[in-house]
């Protein structure tokens, strides 16, 4: 029996514009076929959001655009430019 999945990736982009590069990922699979964790490569699972996009991912939520406080510009904090993604896929059952 096959059921319906979800597979989520979390991609932290350069800036707010889905084109921008991706300086930080995760990805969680709710079919039980793999156990990825967050930045498990060198390399990025998509260079941009749009590739994500590209390859079939629904972007569902983005990051709200918070201007810094005055004064903290250039302090390091959160990665602020997180974009949600998910995918459905068919996953095998036990049953």
């Amino acid at each position: 029996m096959t059921t319906t999945r979800q597979q989520v990736l979390v991609l932290y982009l350069d800036t707010s514009a889905l084109d921008s590069p991706v300086v930080g990922w995760a990805r969680y699979d709710g079919t039980g076929t793999s156990h990825p964790t967050t930045g498990d490569s060198d390399e990025p699972p998509y260079p941009t959001g749009v590739a994500a996009l590209q390859d079939g991912w629904r972007l569902f939520q983005a990051a709200q655009l918070i201007p810094p406080y005055p004064g903290a510009e250039h302090e390091t904090s959160f990665l602020k430019h997180e974009f949600f993604f998910e995918r459905l896929v068919d996953g095998a059952t036990d049953q």
